[in-house]
């Protein structure tokens, strides 16, 4: 255990963020910690976020972000040379404690090191256990000493099997909640649109795959509703990814495309075409109805079917109505039906249906004031700080 000498030097902390998300959230925690415990040494791997902060990154979220079972196999060589890196960081290092961000094939490995060198592991935003893969239940029980969750239901599931996790509240909420937003006509008058026209917002994604295989049927469906409704459409952009990918088909849209923030997006249009991910949880913050979009290769998608048990992938629909309800507050249109044709089915009923759009919005907010008004960054820094 690393205990000789720990009283004389400066605190450790290791941190492991694999995906852009995971970036976000680890730097809100640890800039939390840096204003009650300035002077300690963060190491590991994430993003801009976190070297921002000054963390010493062996690796970059750009690198390990693997979406789909058939890529994380093909590269299983560079993801344990990974593991063999940070094991050998941890060793020089002598971390006083470790946060582990989501991201758990990796995580679940590098909880299991530290645990057996005494190094406590918080782990923050748990493995979706209660979706898919329960067997992970067994090394969060064994390796991990403070369990944060970010859903209340997790609390719940967890306590089912005898693992106490503390509900630190939703990093997406308090993300939200700080922002501030321009008046919607000053909006639309910076980007020269008329009052009185639908808008409607793209949400892509934010990794090459998914953008490939959903922005096409995205824009092909705004062609259709553009001719429908004269619609403009808001292309929120992740500023993680290279440009040219989104540039790549938006180049050849016969639509008017406005560039702007996902959070802009999601803010000023009447309806969002959002690929599932943290996006259908971003949305729900701010009750706009949207339509969940999903595709993935063939294979991925057909292992997947197999594991998961929900009814629902998007966390919208999860949060709204339950973990294993049949309900959706939201429509998901996956692989074969994520068509042009389908999305401009179901854009077109909440276009012009008011009511059905102002009920979906009802349900989605009151699904937000269920994730509580915690602040999740300050309450896992707390523990955090314990150590250090």
């Amino acid at each position: 255990m690393f205990q000789l000498g720990q009283c004389m030097r400066d605190r450790k902390l290791f941190v492991l963020a694999g995906e852009i998300s995971g970036d976000l959230h680890a730097s809100e925690v640890i800039a939390a910690v840096h204003s009650r415990c300035p002077a300690i040494k963060v190491f590991g791997t994430g993003g801009r976020k976190l070297r921002k902060l000054g963390a010493d990154l062996l690796y970059d979220v750009d690198d390990l972000s693997v979406m789909g079972f058939v890529e994380v196999v093909g590269r299983g060589f560079f993801l344990q040379k990974v593991i063999r890196d940070l094991k050998r960081a941890i060793i020089r290092e002598k971390p006083d404690v470790a946060l582990l961000v989501d991201y758990p094939g990796m995580n679940l490995v590098l909880a299991r090191y530290l645990h057996r060198l005494g190094v406590p592991v918080v782990y923050y935003i748990s493995p979706k256990v209660w979706a898919w893969k329960e067997n992970r239940i067994g090394k969060i029980r064994e390796y991990v000493d403070h369990l944060m969750v970010i859903f209340d239901f997790e609390v719940d599931f967890y306590g089912k099997h005898g693992i106490k996790a503390a509900f630190a509240g939703n990093p997406v909420v308090e993300e939200v909640d700080r922002l501030e937003f321009s008046p919607k006509r000053d909006f639309l008058n910076e980007h020269g649109i008329k009052e009185g026209r639908k808008i409607i917002g793209l949400l892509p994604g934010s990794r090459k795959q998914e953008i490939s295989f959903i922005f096409p049927e995205m824009l092909r469906a705004a062609e259709m509703l553009h001719e429908k409704y004269g619609a403009v459409f808001l292309l929120g952009r992740t500023p993680h990814v290279n440009h040219h990918i989104y540039d790549a088909f938006a180049e050849g849209a016969g639509v008017p495309l406005v560039d702007c923030s996902a959070y802009d997006v999601m803010n000023y249009s009447d309806l969002a075409l959002v690929t599932s991910g943290t996006a259908t949880l971003e949305a729900l913050c701010f009750g706009v109805p949207m339509i969940v979009l999903y595709k993935t290769g063939w294979l991925n998608y057909v292992i997947g079917k197999r594991l998961v048990r929900l009814h629902s992938i998007s966390l919208a629909n999860l949060v709204a109505k339950g973990l294993y309800a049949k309900e959706r507050v939201v429509p998901e249109l996956l692989q074969q039906q994520m068509t042009a044709g389908e999305i401009f089915r179901e854009a077109s009923h909440l276009l012009d249906d008011g009511k059905a759009a102002r009920e979906m919005q009802r349900e989605l907010l009151a699904a937000k004031t269920r994730l509580g008004s915690m602040l999740p960054s300050k309450t896992v820094a707390s523990v955090i700080c314990k150590y250090l």
